[in-house]
């Protein structure tokens, strides 16, 4: 399945936040989206999960542009995790990862639902959490949990706005990692809005950087990313090291 972004234009209040924005990606691929605070990241991902009309230009699956799927249908395609959550304070974590299900619900959960809410939640280490209130539990268990609903909605994209911010380090790497394999396992697409450049680096198979309302770079990681487009995008002097295990980015100072 290919989602396909064309010349598009986003904005508030008739001013524009990005534009002429165009790419594509495919599920069996993690883009990620790249930018300082403020470049339109945020902005990029509720367009691409139809949460905000365009201003201009349009977002296509399957050279089918997203407003003639109806809800139900994008539901199964597209699972969102947003960078703030709403919720119902007195929720178990096993109905929220539950309501990853509804798409598919004609009257109740069926064992096949609460089978795939158990396995994405082992997935995301809360298992033991299940029969708590997600108000009682922290900021990062909450994270993983929202992650486990998505997986258990088991979409053809997985569209995540930071969702490793509120995370330890052991945790961002873990999920991290448990994203790829499944990407690239179940022929799914991801699409993850990151900060950390070191992430992007060893977990993307393409990074789009963007920098003054559009885009700056789209392609490979280690193409993309380097000291010349962080020293312009993010105004911070870097080298990228490489050992055994990789490459990895070494910020300095601002310019």
């Amino acid at each position: 399945m290919k989602m396909s972004v064309e010349s598009l234009v986003q904005g508030y209040d008739g001013s524009t936040v990005i534009e002429d924005i165009d790419f594509q990606t495919c599920t069996g691929n993690v883009l990620s989206i790249l930018g300082p605070n403020g470049s339109g990241k945020s902005t990029l991902i509720k367009t691409l999960c139809n949460l905000n009309d365009p201003m201009s230009g349009r977002v296509n699956i399957d050279d089918r542009n997203i407003k003639d799927y109806s809800r139900a249908d994008l539901s199964k395609i597209l699972g969102y995790v947003p960078q703030y959550y709403n919720y119902s304070q007195f929720t178990t974590v096993l109905d929220t990862v539950l309501m990853g299900r509804r798409p598919y619900i004609n009257w109740d959960y069926t064992e096949e639902d609460l089978d795939m809410a158990e396995r994405s939640m082992t997935k995301m280490n809360v298992l033991d959490l299940a029969s708590r209130y997600i108000n009682e539990i922290s900021g990062g268990q909450l994270q993983r949990v929202f992650i486990a609903r998505t997986l258990c909605q088991n979409p053809n994209f997985y569209i995540f706005d930071e969702p490793t911010s509120s995370l330890d380090l052991r945790h961002q790497i873990e999920t991290m990692k448990i994203m790829r394999e499944m990407v690239h396992g179940q022929d799914r697409g991801m699409i993850i809005a990151l900060h950390d450049l070191n992430l992007a680096l060893r977990y993307s198979d393409k990074v789009l950087m963007i920098s003054n309302k559009k885009i700056y770079s789209y392609g490979a990681p280690e193409e993309t990313i380097t000291p010349e487009s962080i020293k312009d995008v993010y105004g911070v002097e870097a080298e990228i090291i490489k050992n055994e295990k990789g490459p990895f980015v070494l910020s300095y100072d601002s310019c």
